[in-house]
């Protein structure tokens, strides 16, 4: 038996999130059915996170086993053939076995866009703002969030997580153009909802609805709903997952 790990992308606007759900398609699902037809067995496939209902990933990664070993660049080509044209596989790698998309990342990366300009090109990948909100200001309430690592206040109620903390690596919003700002965010893990719900929150301080200090007390709350609202999916990317360099394996350490 061989483990893999699979490193994708895929357009979330069509899907009900990465996981499978009961009652619509899911990312998961369609990687499923793909490597079911292509190896001719079931198989399971356990994804680095959990992207919500229209969220998209310039990069996921999922581990499965196959019980043959796989010429990866071939896998990878006939996968493309048989996924859906908003899904796509970047390449395959050999790991250990017991190696983990989830539980053994050691970095996430999202990013969020608004912009202020109305446009059918990017209505399904960005934010509309009506009003222009104070970035700095927004920035400076964006470094506070790195004197905390629990972030329950973020995140979706009644989970079944064993911890709500998280420890950050990056939290900035940058310019990409004229009416187009993008909110990088990097953490070792995230809880359910936390981009969306952290993004939320800072545009009311850009707004002028809440200090920088008001927003440090809803941190130490916690307490969701002393958050603000939860801004809508499908401008958030999972954009870039790290993995230890000791859980791949060099292509003369497969088995055979």
């Amino acid at each position: 038996m061989q483990r893999y790990f699979i490193y994708l992308a895929y357009d979330g606007t069509a899907y009900h999130g990465w996981q499978i759900q009961p009652n619509g398609e899911s990312v998961q699902e369609c990687l499923m059915k793909a490597l079911a037809t292509l190896l001719r067995c079931d198989v399971e496939v356990t994804g680095a996170g959990r992207t919500d209902a229209g969220v998209h990933a310039r990069l996921m990664v999922a581990h499965f086993d196959s019980e043959q070993p796989l010429n990866t660049a071939q896998t990878a080509d006939k996968l493309n053939r048989l996924l859906p044209p908003d899904i796509s596989v970047y390449h395959l790698r050999a790991v250990r076995a017991d190696a983990h998309a989830r539980f053994d990342a050691t970095a996430r990366t999202y990013h969020y866009f608004v912009t202020t300009a109305k446009s059918p090109f990017n209505r399904a990948y960005s934010y509309r703002l009506f009003h222009t909100p104070d970035f700095e200001r927004m920035n400076e309430a964006a470094k506070v969030l790195f004197d905390y690592t629990d972030f329950t206040s973020f995140s979706k109620l009644h989970t079944d997580v064993k911890t709500n903390n998280c420890r950050l690596m990056q939290a900035r919003w940058t310019q990409v153009d004229e009416t187009t700002w993008r909110f990088t965010i990097q953490a070792d893990r995230f809880l359910r909802n936390m981009v969306r719900a952290i993004v939320g929150t800072l545009l009311e301080v850009g707004r002028g609805k809440l200090s920088v200090e008001g927003f440090r007390r809803i941190i130490e709350q916690k307490d969701r709903c002393a958050a603000g609202t939860s801004v809508p999916g499908q401008a958030l990317f999972l954009t870039d997952i790290q993995y230890p360099d000791e859980l791949f394996l060099e292509e003369s350490d497969t088995p055979r």
